[in-house]
């Protein structure tokens, strides 16, 4: 495959940059008709008949003939024990970081006490109990447990409870395991798919019944999260993953290179885009990423990523590169640039941000301490990463003595019946009338 098939530069704004982009940006999580009937069966089913619609689902989907649906303590601590001392240790260390970094996110309940004698007040309110899902099949995510569970403990959820589908011999990844060990979690589900967030959802005779579901999965775990939304809260509905590298000439083109593969690895859907000011640079970087593929584990999914989904889009100015990040609004955003931070300043939608030579994605996936949980294919416009507030409520507090009644009294009662709630406007008027014979 020649280069300029694997990794196009495109000037941007040009009717062929902007076709490509729309591409990228078209290929979004499709959750079409077919697909979302076919998942509410699967939810319907497992509303109905628990852990047997489960246990047929596991055999349909992955093979696996499930001899228990909750996994023991005993299995949690023997999948540790198996795990060597540096594993569990770095394990320990970003669990810590995420830690660290999200007990700066609490917030506290808090009341006003007016002159009046009114007090108005808001009260934080974690969460009772949440369920995780991680995702299973090719490979192991111990970092989606630490990334989505220590924010939710930090928040004071109690109960937080794991959903994972089994690998072909019907165990859980033993990394998983581990990291719920080492996190305290002890309610761990060998499901996953539709049936899982469904379980999750609804409770089955072995899955507890949550109150969110939070974690990222296939198409079938999106559309089941999308059902269920309403009787349980979620996260979002994640879509495929994204970085966007803004860089001018100062940026290493080697490192440029690997931080979009990182990205490219993951998924043919994902997508790894340079925006630069420099067309010399974006060159540069296509030729390391073609040497570099030849040493991936994942080269296949890579080049396919980079074939359909990445680009370089070069710019005359600065400005134009932000506006563009601004425009796709990526997961991922990294700036390695002169300015980097006084671009930063200008930088309004991108999911994580990413400044500097030393600050690849890799970073924030594992260890540096935001969650790496963020919203996807453009949703940065509007939505926000995972944190602890995900994973609380508000509940408003309000108490009017006497005297503020007697003073607003009249004014709630005109603004009731301008609504045509006439009883909304009874509900204050008795009391006045009441209060002045007292």
């Amino acid at each position: 495959m020649k280069d300029k098939e694997i990794f196009p530069i495109l000037e941007a704004g040009s009717r062929k940059a902007s076709a490509h982009l729309d591409r990228i940006k078209n290929r979004n999580l499709t959750l079409d008709a077919g697909l979302m009937a076919r998942v509410t069966e699967i939810v319907n089913a497992v509303r109905s008949e628990g852990d047997a619609a489960l246990v047929r689902y596991t055999r349909e989907f992955d093979g696996v003939s499930l001899t228990r649906i909750r996994l023991s303590e005993e299995e949690i601590e023997k999948a540790r024990a198996e795990v060597s001392e540096k594993i569990l240790g770095i394990i320990s260390e970003a669990a810590a970081n995420v830690r660290k970094f999200h007990e700066k996110q609490k917030q506290n309940s808090w009341m006003v006490h007016g002159d009046d004698g009114t007090v108005l007040g808001q009260r934080i309110i974690p969460l009772e109990r949440v369920a995780l899902y991680v995702p299973g099949g090719t490979a192991a995510y111990p970092s989606t447990v630490i990334m989505n569970a220590v924010p939710a403990q930090v928040a004071g959820v109690k109960e937080i409870h794991v959903v994972t589908p089994p690998n072909r011999d019907g165990d859980v990844n033993r990394l998983v395991l581990a990291t719920c060990s080492i996190l305290g979690i002890k309610n761990v589900y060998s499901v996953g798919g539709a049936q899982g967030i469904a379980a999750a959802a609804y409770g089955t005779e072995s899955v507890t019944r949550v109150d969110k579901i939070v974690g990222p999965g296939n198409v079938y775990v999106a559309a089941a999260k999308k059902v269920v939304y309403g009787d349980v809260d979620i996260d979002m509905i994640a879509g495929p993953s994204e970085v966007v590298v803004l860089a001018d000439s100062t940026a290493d083109p080697a490192h440029v290179a690997a931080d979009l593969l990182a990205q490219a690895e993951h998924d043919a859907n994902a997508a790894a885009i340079l925006v630069t000011t420099d067309r010399r640079l974006a060159a540069k970087v296509r030729r390391k990423m073609t040497s570099f593929l030849e040493g991936l584990s994942r080269r296949k999914m890579a080049s396919e990523s980079m074939r359909t989904n990445g680009a370089a889009f070069v710019v005359d100015r600065m400005n134009e590169a932000v506006a563009l990040v601004n425009q796709i609004a990526p997961e991922h955003l990294e700036i390695v640039a002169e300015s980097a931070w006084e671009i930063l300043g200008r930088v309004s939608n991108a999911g994580a941000v990413f400044v500097g030579d030393y600050s690849p994605e890799p970073v924030g996936d594992y260890f540096a301490g935001p969650s790496h949980v963020l919203p996807t294919g453009g949703t940065a416009r509007f939505s926000s990463v995972l944190s602890v507030d995900t994973f609380v409520k508000r509940s408003s507090v309000i108490h009017y003595s006497r005297q503020a009644f007697e003073r607003d009294s009249e004014k709630i009662q005109i603004f009731a019946r301008n609504e045509g709630l006439t009883a909304h406007a009874l509900s204050i008027n008795v009391r006045e009338k009441r209060g002045r014979k007292k």
